[in-house]
Formats: C-alpha cells, sequence, structure tokens
C-alpha cells in the first residue's frame, strides 16, 4: 500500500465530518494561538489542512517503515537483561521516525511542544500505525496516558513531563497485579509517604504491563493502610530516571510480540501523587481506561482493515477451477461481510471519538474560566454519551477485528495456517483487544 491514510478514503470521509467544526472551535479556543505560534492554525480551514497533512505523513511513515519492520519485531520481539527492557531493531526504527515527524504528544497544548490535536485525528492515526504493526500501536499510542496527567496533574507536573512525551519519551500505565487483573480494587502496591525525602515511596509487583520499561509511568498503588477497596487507592506517577523499578521479566505471548508485556518489581521506588489521594481508581482510572478503551478500539479497526486488505489481496491473486476465488460466491460474501463490519466499525469508533472530543474539550475551557449554562449542557450532553458509546466501540470493534483475522485465514485456505503469510500473525495480534482494557463481558456490563 503506498499510503496507509491516503489509500483508505473512509478515514478522509470521517475526518470531514460536520461535527468536526465545533471541535475545533473548541480545541482552538476560536484560533487564538496563531498570535502566538507561527505555525498555529488561522482559521476551520486551516486547521483541517494540517491534520489531513499530518495523517499523510504517518500514512506515508506506516507504509515506508513500519509495515516492511513488523514480519522481523514479530519474529525478533523485545530482549530482557539486568532489569531493563531493548526493543527489536525494527521498532526502534519506528519510534526514531515518528519521534523525528514530530508525532508525540499529539493532543498536548502547543505551550508544552504538543500538536493541539483532538482525539480523533490523532486516533486516526492510532488505527493507521496499528493496520500495519499492533504490537509498535501499543508503544507509541501510550503517549495518550499523558491526557490523564494533564487533566488531573498540576502545573508543575505538566511542565515537567509532558514536554518530555511531546519530545518522544514514552509512557505505560501500570495497574494490573498478579491478584487484580479486572478487579482493579484489589491492588496491593503499596504507596507510603517519605518524610525525610519529601516523597512517595512505591514497593510491590505489577503484571501485565504494556511498555513496562517506559520512560513515565501512571500507576495505581495503595496509599490508605488499613483498606482493601477502591477508596484505599491513589495515582502516581513514577519516572524511571529515579531508578527503584525493575523489570522481572518479559512475558512470551501469542501475539502483539513487538510491544513489551512486563512483571515489574517496585523496591522503595521514589513517586509523586498524581491529583489527590484516594481517588486513584474512582476517578482517574476511570479516565485512563476510557481512553485506552478507545486506543483498543482504533487499533481493532486497524486490524480489521489489515485483515481485510490481505484477504481481498488474496481472493484476486489466487485461482482455482480456472478463476480467481473472489469470483465465488461463498468468498465474496465472506469479503463483503468483512467489509461491513470494518465500516460499521470505523463508523462507530469515529463518532464516539468525536463525543469524546467536545466533552473534554469543554472540560479544559472549564479549568480556565466558568462555562455558560448552554456549554454546560452541551458537556453534559457529549460526557453521558461518550461513557455509553466507548465501551461499545471497544466490544464491538474488538470482536469484529477477531472475526476478519479468522475469515482472513479462511480465505486463505491452507497458506492461512503457513506463518509466511501475514493473515497469521494479524489472528494472533487481534486476539488480545477483545481481552485487555476490559473484556467484552465487561464492556456489555458498561
Amino acid at each position: 500500500m503506498a499510503n496507509f491514510y491516503t489509500e483508505i478514503p473512509e478515514l478522509k470521509y470521517h475526518l470531514n465530518n460536520p461535527m468536526m467544526e465545533r471541535i475545533c472551535e473548541l480545541k482552538e479556543r476560536g484560533y487564538q494561538d496563531k498570535d502566538k505560534y507561527d505555525y498555529a492554525p488561522q482559521d476551520y480551514a486551516d486547521v483541517m489542512d494540517s491534520y489531513d497533512k499530518v495523517l499523510e505523513i504517518t500514512g506515508e511513515i506506516t507504509s515506508e517503515i513500519i509495515a516492511p519492520n513488523a514480519e522481523g519485531v514479530d519474529a525478533e520481539g523485545p530482549h530482557c537483561a539486568n532489569g531493563r527492557v531493548e526493543y527489536a531493531s525494527g521498532t526502534k526504527q519506528n519510534l526514531d521516525a515518528m519521534v523525528k515527524a514530530g508525532l508525540n504528544g499529539m493532543t498536548m497544548p502547543r505551550r508544552f511542544g504538543g500538536l493541539n490535536f483532538p482525539i480523533t485525528p490523532y486516533t486516526m492515526c492510532a488505527e493507521i500505525v496499528a493496520a500495519a504493526d499492533a504490537g509498535f500501536g501499543n508503544i507509541w499510542s501510550l503517549q495518550d496516558c499523558i491526557e490523564t496527567l494533564y487533566e488531573f496533574g498540576n502545573e508543575d507536573q505538566h511542565s515537567r513531563f509532558i514536554p518530555r512525551i511531546c519530545a518522544g519519551e514514552t509512557m505505560s500505565m501500570d495497574l494490573t497485579e498478579p491478584d487484580a487483573g479486572s478487579d482493579l480494587q484489589s491492588v496491593m502496591l503499596k504507596a507510603t509517604y517519605d518524610e525525610a525525602g519529601n516523597c512517595w515511596r512505591l514497593n510491590g509487583v505489577k503484571r501485565f504491563i504494556t511498555n513496562g520499561d517506559a520512560n513515565l509511568h501512571l500507576v495505581l498503588a495503595r496509599s490508605e493502610e488499613g483498606t482493601k477497596d477502591g477508596r484505599g487507592l491513589s495515582m502516581f506517577i513514577y519516572d524511571k530516571n529515579e531508578g527503584g523499578v525493575d523489570v522481572r521479566r518479559i512475558e512470551n505471548k501469542l501475539g502483539i510480540h513487538g510491544s513489551p508485556t512486563c512483571e515489574l518489581v517496585y523496591k522503595n521506588a521514589k513517586a509523586e501523587l498524581c491529583g489527590e489521594r484516594k481517588l486513584g481508581l474512582i476517578k482517574y482510572v476511570m479516565a485512563l481506561m476510557n481512553g485506552a478503551r478507545l486506543g483498543i478500539a482504533a487499533q481493532s479497526v486497524g486490524l480489521s482493515q489489515a485483515a481485510y486488505n490481505e484477504g481481498l489481496a488474496y481472493a484476486k491473486d489466487r485461482k482455482q477451477f480456472g478463476k480467481a476465488i473472489i469470483e465465488f460466491p461463498a468468498v465474496y460474501d465472506m469479503l463483503a461481510l468483512m467489509k461491513a463490519k470494518l465500516d460499521a466499525g470505523r463508523a462507530l469508533l469515529y463518532q464516539t471519538s468525536r463525543y469524546v472530543d467536545i466533552y473534554k474539550a469543554l472540560d479544559d475551557i472549564a479549568r480556565e474560566r466558568k462555562l455558560t449554562p448552554e456549554e454546560r449542557q452541551e458537556q453534559k450532553k457529549y460526557a453521558k454519551l461518550a461513557d455509553a458509546f466507548t465501551p461499545l466501540a471497544k466490544g464491538m470493534n474488538s470482536e469484529y477485528a477477531n472475526q476478519n483475522a479468522y475469515d482472513c485465514i479462511q480465505i486463505h485456505g491452507g497458506s492461512g495456517f503457513m506463518l509466511e503469510y501475514a493473515c497469521q500473525r494479524i489472528y494472533r495480534d487481534a486476539r488480545i483487544t477483545s481481552i485487555y482494557e476490559g473484556t467484552t463481558q465487561l464492556q456489555t456490563v458498561a
């Protein structure tokens, strides 16, 4: 594929949705940055052109670097030595290309070095990357954790941490433990306040942590001694530069091999509180998980697109009984159904992201001034829609990704069971999407 953005016309269709005018007006605060930054957009047409160009650059990098590296990264995977993670060589090339293109901290304000993008075009970039390599997509898209730090951290934390992510440093969210998976209120990683050091100290083990040797971590830990439920949990920021956390091992996984899934050991690790005590699970993790779930929905759509591409290309090329197998109704019907699921899932994903954009932009404005009654009503409306649509987008798209990956292998027949075809990697990568960041069953409850 020449460009993973321009070759998919549906992406530009969703980018040009009428709701984007309101989203851009809110995100750009009436385009006030044009007076401070010479590269800031002047108006709606200008900002939409900017999104389009950045998406095209993302599509080009994905096509020329990430996609060609995908099979090598899947085979090599990351390595663990002396408590640290070293990415696969292809992953390093991918990260380097994304950083040099300025594609980090995309949603952060320009004053921190970000692009001030809404969630919608950023989510499109995440979909594009995942279509080439879902494992690398995990590493790159975890920059989205900075949204939670921006939302709940203080100004000092903003000034110290956000520019680092915009400059290309990586993030992780350290939630799961050996005895706390879906039931996060059972988290027991201990946080104690160190009076002498004027900081918090973290001790314990985290498991199944995606990109677990990242530069900055958002960590859920038990700050209130004697508690056993979610009310005793707080959110902390851990900086790898401070030391105190080692990678015990990298999990040997079925798929997403490029993404290191780590078991972490915290030994008196220095950390700082993010937001207020006792709100770690109740407020901050819920915000973090909603962002992550939208990210997995995007990853799922990317995988659905990849499965459809592979199935369609093979069906056109493979001949049986004297003609291409796409001419057989059974195969054509499978491809038609795959495309229907892909289009439906993508429409749901971007409708959800637009709801998120409006309510988040109004939340951000509310930190600077009092919202008008009309704005408060608008914020409440779109927050409610986002809360309903996010688990729907994650649940449906993760299931569609698995179904499309399954059908892609079926179209390939016996060849689909062979490791030299990309469809088997897509199939393995898709399987986790209906499990992590909340299983499909939990999305149904939500």
